[in-house]
């Protein structure tokens, strides 16, 4: 699954790898990686997001109601991508951090993310 979404809340535009790093291999096959995120504003929303999600609030649901990024639309889901296909602060959660924890806040130049990693090969 591909979405894309535009500039707008961190994913660059296109299918192949971006230029912020250098695809990484393992046993030559290249990383990739399913997220789903929330984009708000301000830290405080972010976390108070985070609050509710930890709390038992549903993540899609949430994101449905606050992201201000148009794949909120689909409960944040942004499809599968390699690293270097978000923004540099974007892809250092995804490729490295807990697989079905939420992190964040993450602060970007596009605002404030909580990021859901849903699978990472």
């Amino acid at each position: 699954m591909w979405v894309e979404v535009g500039d707008r809340c961190g994913i660059k535009l296109g299918t192949g790898v971006g230029t912020n790093s250098e695809p990484s291999l393992k046993e030559g096959v290249m990383a990739r990686a399913e997220a789903r995120h929330i984009l708000v504003d301000s830290e405080e929303k972010c976390s108070d997001i985070k609050r509710q999600i930890e709390g038992g609030a549903d993540f899609s649901e949430m994101a449905k109601v606050h992201s201000s990024c148009p794949s909120g639309k689909q409960g944040g889901a942004l499809g599968e991508f390699s690293p270097g296909e978000m923004v540099p602060e974007f892809d250092s959660v995804v490729f490295s951090a807990e697989v079905g924890k939420v992190h964040g806040p993450v602060k970007t130049n596009f605002g404030y993310h909580l990021i859901e990693i849903t699978s990472r090969l």
